[in-house]
């Protein structure tokens, strides 16, 4: 008994824990930021410049929802004028690790997923068209 593992809690999906975390990993712009400081810390610009498509209005919520869940550190460069630099703290870098699963498991099942979205459509499309035959 002493060399089995402790269960790890059931997922539960009413859990607040649960949403807030998920809100993190399935948002396209906090996975793309960690992922560029996953490298090192970065100016302000050099992060917009980074991403593709980021607003700078996105790109500052978001950096500030990742400090407010101490995913990211912001610290200011001595320079004229000040820049803003941001890195991962430790607790953001220990996600990583999960975003490269979560990321293979995307690379490896998409062809599966779009076929299924095909079929579906393919699907919904002959309904339609029977739908409006019938009527």
């Amino acid at each position: 008994m002493e060399n089995m593992k402790a269960a790890e809690p059931a997922f539960s999906v009413t859990s607040c824990t649960a949403r807030r975390v998920l809100e993190i990993v399935s948002n396209k712009w906090p996975v793309l930021i960690i992922f560029v400081l996953e490298k090192g810390a970065k100016p302000y610009g050099q992060l917009q410049r980074s991403i593709a498509d980021i607003s700078p209005k996105m790109l500052t919520q978001t950096l500030r929802q990742l400090e407010r869940d101490g995913l990211v550190e912001r610290g200011v460069l001595p320079e004229v004028p000040p820049v803003a630099e941001y890195a991962l703290t430790p607790l953001g870098a220990s996600l990583i690790p999960y975003l490269r699963h979560l990321n293979h498991w995307m690379n490896e099942h998409y062809p599966q997923i779009e076929q299924a979205r095909k079929d579906y459509d393919a699907k919904e499309r002959f309904r339609e068209d029977k739908s409006t035959r019938t009527v």
